[in-house]
């Protein structure tokens, strides 16, 4: 026996063992992204080169048999690698299809369908506002105003159909907390006129500690909160504004009061403002002002029966 034709064999054999393994978590691995191609061609090129010199010198023993059986099995790595690369690009296209039909997505919050379009802030505008209230604010068209009132800044309308204080901190943290706001306009309260009455303490409990999520969440986010409608001078409704108020005061946020609603002169400020500095929210006045324009839209247009608390005078 031929002690270099051993040796030889023994070298191509400790070589060669660790492919079938490769090729088996390959496989298993069902991707291409840590596999190099051009390593694999190097060594099938390699194995090649061998082939042809034992070839050349006649040698057609059994250590050739054992570069032959080697490099089929390099070359399968290469069969694995094209069947990984497949199966890649097929997960990026269903991925891709995916993040397309989640550009509308369906959310369901107090006994009524509510439909968020995809809100994703444009490159051009640095700034968004959100938009959280129950019933009334949800019909304010945000973004009809925004293109009205040329706004430089993205808004959001997140309102829910009876959204109370009860269930405030749980829609805040899934459907607006992502948001990240620069500022948040709340009304709230409208659905909480028997708490209050109960004990107006548990109602001020509840807005505070809403405000602490935000601001946990979000620490510069600038905060509106706006009262509740009272055309009807309703001595409960007085009351809980004048609560809302204070809450406001205490946690240096804006206090938005809807009694002046109809002074307001929302297309004056189309020309005074300049939204894009306005809303670097280093003023106080810009939060209001926005709220100015969704709430003037709102007590001129929505009815009045959507507005009105039933409580007793």
């Amino acid at each position: 026996m031929n002690l270099a034709h051993l040796f030889e064999a023994g070298m191509l054999v400790c070589f060669g063992f660790s492919w079938p393994i490769n090729v088996v978590k390959a496989y298993k691995a069902g991707t291409a992204k840590s596999t190099s191609l051009a390593f694999i061609f190097l060594i099938i090129t390699g194995y090649i080169l061998g082939i042809s010199a034992k070839v050349i010198n006649h040698q057609f023993n059994y250590v050739l048999a054992v570069y032959i059986l080697n490099l089929v099995i390099v070359f399968s790595n290469v069969l694995v690698y094209f069947r990984n690369r497949a199966l890649d690009k097929k997960r990026e296209d269903s991925k891709e299809n995916t993040n397309q039909k989640k550009s509308k997505k369906v959310v369901y919050a107090h006994e009524e369908q509510i439909v968020f379009a995809e809100e994703k802030t444009s490159a051009s505008k640095k700034y968004n506002i959100s938009l959280m209230g129950g019933t009334y604010a949800k019909d304010i068209p945000v973004k009809k105003l925004a293109d009205e009132f040329q706004f430089d800044f993205d808004i959001h309308n997140r309102s829910s159909f009876a959204l109370s204080l009860k269930n405030a901190k749980e829609y805040y943290g899934k459907y607006v907390a992502g948001l990240k706001s620069d500022g948040i306009i709340l009304q709230l309260g409208k659905e909480d006129a028997d708490i209050f009455k109960a004990n107006p303490s548990v109602f001020d409990t509840l807005y505070l500690e809403l405000l602490n999520q935000i601001k946990s969440t979000n620490k510069d986010c600038r905060l509106a909160l706006v009262s509740i409608n009272n055309s009807m001078n309703n001595t409960t409704i007085a009351q809980m504004n004048n609560h809302i108020k204070a809450i406001a005061q205490s946690e240096q946020a804006t206090f938005v009061n809807l009694e002046n609603a109809f002074s307001w002169n929302p297309k004056g400020l189309q020309s005074s403002l300049d939204f894009a500095q306005g809303m670097g929210l280093k003023y106080k006045k810009p939060i209001y002002d926005i709220a100015e324009i969704l709430y003037s839209y709102a007590v001129q247009n929505i009815a009045e029966d959507h507005m009105e608390l039933n409580v007793a005078v």
